[in-house]
């Protein structure tokens, strides 16, 4: 089994990659789902921010609003690197336990590993190659902007917080062009596969 640790910026277009090698028969893991996990009610990471950014990040049902903790935290370095200090561990031995349990099955191909912070959490660590999604900063901002319904600024923001694409560039196996249209992505994706998965298994 090979582990493909995918990567890259915000809106950069991941979740379609993702899809794609899902359809190719790939097993995912996807980081925000796990992230999410810890926002949730009683989780241990769930106490931990309240304590630090107060009861104000709640929604109603008592989960953490993930777009009132984004305000909080980014632009501010010290709150942003605290947030990660606490989410960012439970997050990683849910994946190792994944990774372990889809090893043990030993009849999947592959396993994504579908990680914004893939790098900046050392998950890279974890898998066998990185295939990192390649997009202009332009088309960023304004998928951003369409997406989250942020001002410029605030999509700024979002991708100075992040690690520049340069970085990121230097740990990659592979590179994903996801400027074009879903054709050419597609087409990207499944001759990827057919050279390293196909291949190796």
């Amino acid at each position: 089994m090979i582990k493909i640790g995918l990567t890259g910026g915000i809106a950069s277009g991941k979740s379609t990659i993702s899809k794609i090698l899902k359809g190719l028969g790939a097993k995912i893991i996807d980081a925000d789902i796990e992230a999410k996990a810890a926002l949730k009610p009683n989780a241990e990471p769930w106490q931990l921010l309240i304590k630090e950014f107060g009861k104000e990040i709640l929604k109603n049902d008592q989960s953490i609003d993930r777009r009132k903790l984004g305000n909080m935290v980014f632009g501010d370095k010290q709150k942003l690197n605290k947030l990660n200090s606490i989410v960012h561990p439970f997050v990683i031995e849910r994946i190792k336990g994944k990774i372990a349990y889809m090893e043990q099955k030993g009849d999947i191909k592959a396993v994504v590993l579908d990680a914004p912070l893939l790098i900046e959490t050392n998950l890279h660590n974890l898998v066998d190659e990185v295939w990192v999604v390649d997009v202009d900063t332009k088309t960023q901002i304004s998928r951003l902007i369409k997406r989250d319904k942020y001002n410029e600024e605030q999509a700024k923001n979002r991708l100075k917080a992040q690690l520049s694409q340069e970085e990121r560039l230097k740990y990659a196996t592979a590179v994903i062009d996801n400027t074009g249209g879903r054709r050419h992505t597609r087409e990207q994706v499944t001759k990827l596969w057919n050279n390293r998965v196909e291949e190796l298994n």
